[in-house]
């Protein structure tokens, strides 16, 4: 299979295209393809959920989060997706339950990663579209306490995820390849009143059984749309549930955030985006494909930049153990994230956005100017009307000299070698959030403005 996953998302748009309501993307679920909702699930989509801000604000506060894919899959080491890529038939997948044998407290590891990286949160796939379950569920036989495993991974995720003092995020597939009536229940009106309340009944089994969750992490509503999920009902519960959770827009709902995936999309209200450190979620022997840690903290200052979320996975092997290079890579973005998290927590959006060597977020009134292609003694921020009080490099606190000439800022008398790896930051102090005003600026905002016209996003895209 391609990486850019080609396969993939050409087999999940042919869904689509068949009627099948998909709400994931590539590799966590599906690649989102835009159905056409029925009319009652389009106006409920536009809702907003009740106490939306109080809910989310620490979230928004957090900027950057663990994502971690583990299953039965992971024994087959050949990506998440292999049982329906593979085509391999449910009576022989199924053994794989048998001989799944993690070492005990393995989620201690990815807790103590996470927090060593500067993530916030944790959110972990308590059940992918394979249908095995992670937790103690009463509904089927299918879960790790009664097969291979003999003890409940999500209690050990739980348990390790707090004792690292990180918010803990629940992944639950609504597609289900293993149940019996997961494919049936679109044209089955009895398999689907059977599958749906099957679904129901296990977020309520997780949102019961382990204390306060801080997010449910919906995927991959297939075969239904949101009236066949009864999405609305399921979102009721959830917070009836767990009255401080926020919820993502993968139950074809606009929940709490939205999910671009594999690229950074800001758009208007809360959203995150989830990536893979290298090609694969599920934990996939031959993928070499891994991004650096400087690709990371300017994912992540991109994300910042835009107002949104980093949600970043690692694909633990079968025992549980993480990769190397996850753990390399995440180490080093955690040495970073040490000198310079005070540019990422708690920022929004920026309204400085464009440079060539540098990304932009901002909060209180400092300006973060984060310098990832360093240009020796002198570095310019074009488009600034007003000049800056003061500025210092983060990492060190050392002053940095500046002029303001008209509409440029440049910091000046810089050492010819970056100071900081893999990214630099310098934090202006300003009266007031600085407003960019470049020649770029207006060229791309005419551009994006032309493109809204020709290719207009539908109220809740």
């Amino acid at each position: 299979m391609s990486r850019d996953k080609t396969s993939r998302r050409s087999y999940l748009k042919t869904l689509g295209a068949a009627g099948a309501s998909l709400a994931g993307a590539s590799g966590v679920g599906a690649p989102r393809a835009k159905a056409a909702p029925q009319a009652g699930a389009a106006k409920a989509a536009e809702l907003p959920l009740p106490d939306h801000d109080r809910r989310i604000q620490w979230w928004r506060e957090a900027r950057f989060g663990m994502f971690v894919h583990w299953g039965l899959y992971s024994q087959l080491g050949r990506q998440e997706w292999v049982m329906s890529l593979e085509d391999i038939p449910v009576a022989k997948y199924e053994p794989l339950a048998k001989t799944f044998h993690p070492r005990p407290n393995a989620a201690r590891e990815w807790a103590r990663l996470a927090r060593q990286a500067g993530m916030k949160y944790i959110v972990m796939t308590t059940k992918h579209h394979e249908g095995f379950c992670l937790f103690d569920s009463k509904l089927t036989d299918y879960c790790a306490t009664k097969q291979g495993p003999g003890r409940d991974l999500v209690r050990e995720f739980v348990d390790a995820a707090r004792a690292e003092g990180l918010h803990v995020g629940f992944y639950y597939s609504l597609m289900d390849w293993h149940h019996p009536d997961g494919m049936k229940a679109k044209d089955d009106a009895a398999a689907r009143g059977r599958f749906v309340e099957y679904i129901h009944g296990q977020i309520r089994e997780l949102l019961t059984n382990y204390g306060k969750i801080d997010i449910l992490w919906y995927d991959v509503a297939v075969p239904l749309d949101a009236e066949g999920w009864q999405s609305q009902k399921m979102n009721d519960m959830v917070l009836e549930l767990q009255p401080d959770i926020i919820v993502n827009n993968r139950n074809w709902l606009a929940g709490d955030f939205k999910t671009p995936e594999q690229n950074i999309e800001a758009t208007k209200g809360d959203w995150e985006s989830c990536m893979t450190l290298n090609d694969s979620w599920g934990y996939t022997a031959a993928d070499d494909n891994w991004k650096t840690p400087e690709r990371i903290v300017r994912n992540l200052v991109e994300c910042g930049q835009g107002g949104g979320n980093y949600l970043l996975n690692i694909g633990p092997k079968a025992d549980g153990s993480i990769p190397e290079p996850s753990v390399r890579i995440l180490t080093a973005v955690g040495k970073w994230m040490a000198k310079n998290n005070a540019a990422i927590y708690g920022t929004s959006a920026s309204k400085v956005r464009f440079s060539n060597i540098a990304g932009f977020t901002w909060k209180g009134n400092t300006l973060y100017t984060h310098i990832h292609f360093w240009p020796g003694s002198t570095a310019t921020v074009g488009g600034i009307t007003t000049p800056p009080k003061s500025a210092k490099f983060l990492a060190s606190g050392k002053e940095v000299h500046f002029t303001h000439d008209g509409t440029q800022l440049t910091f000046t008398d810089l050492p010819m070698k970056a100071p900081d790896d893999p990214v630099t930051v310098i934090a202006a102090e300003f009266d007031a959030e600085p407003v960019q005003n470049s020649l770029a600026v207006r060229v791309i905002d005419t551009i994006m403005e032309i493109e809204r016209r020709i290719h207009p996003q539908p109220a809740n895209g």
